[in-house]
This record gives structure tokens, sequence and C-alpha cells, in this order.
């Protein structure tokens, strides 16, 4: 089972873990032994996940999201299995986590007058500065 939060649970039976053979280093180790992790888990059928959550998810994903809503996760950081693969299942928390948190949307404000007069007041003595700079002709 994977912990996301204190809500969010995930079956192992929803995850999908495929070994492949991993690029990089590793020398023969590497062509001969499949470490890479490629982690599946659909997140268009998961009863875990919200709707708000799905939706997030899918934006945060991106290109890691099939057109079926299969998110897919491929570690090969690590030269062992085991390691990639909880170097997967930890990014995938992440990224579930991430979608959880819900968007702050910034409230708009209005400038106060004093914040106005303070911009308007370094504008002119910048002006003013930039004024008495210039070469003038004495005729």
């Amino acid at each position: 089972m994977l912990k996301v939060s204190r809500t969010i649970l995930i079956e192992d039976s929803e995850l999908e873990e495929r070994f492949v053979r991993a690029s990089g280093p590793g020398g023969q180790h590497v062509n001969k032994v499949a470490t890479a992790v490629e982690l599946r888990f659909d997140v268009m059928r998961s009863p875990s996940l919200s709707d708000a959550i799905r939706r997030r998810l899918a934006l945060l994903a991106g290109r890691r999201m099939t057109d079926e809503g299969i998110l897919v996760i491929r570690a090969e950081r690590f030269r062992s299995q085991e390691r990639n693969r909880e170097d997967a299942r930890t990014r995938l928390a992440e990224l579930i986590s991430q979608a959880a948190t819900p968007i702050k949307h910034r409230i708009k404000t209005k400038p106060t007058q004093a914040s106005k007069k303070r911009r308007l007041d370094t504008k002119a003595k910048r002006g003013a500065l930039k004024r008495n700079r210039s070469v003038r002709d004495l005729d």
C-alpha cells in the first residue's frame, strides 16, 4: 500500500510495475539486468482519488499521462531494482500530494493612496535626476 497522505492511500493492486533495461551507467550489469522500473497507475479508474485531484494530476503529469489516463513513471536513477522501485513510488506519491494541494487563487488588491504617492514621488525624483544630468546649452 502506498501512503500519499492521511486521507489518500493507494492499494498495491492499482499499481503496475514493469522492470526494463536501463540506460546510463552500470557497464555490463546494465546490459544484462532489468533494473529500471516503469510504474503505471490508472488515474481515471482509481477509486482512491477524487475528481478534482484527477483533473489537477492530469495537468501536472503532462506527457507522463497517456490518452487512456494512465500515469507512467520511469525510474532508472539507481543501479538496483529495489532503489528504482522506491524512487518511482516516491515520485508518484509526491505528484499525487502536489495535485491534492488545492490551487491558491490570487486575490486582486488595489494599491493604497500612500503607495501611489510614493511611486509618483520616486518617478519625479528619478526624472529630475536624469534631467539634471543632460548637457545644457548656456546660450
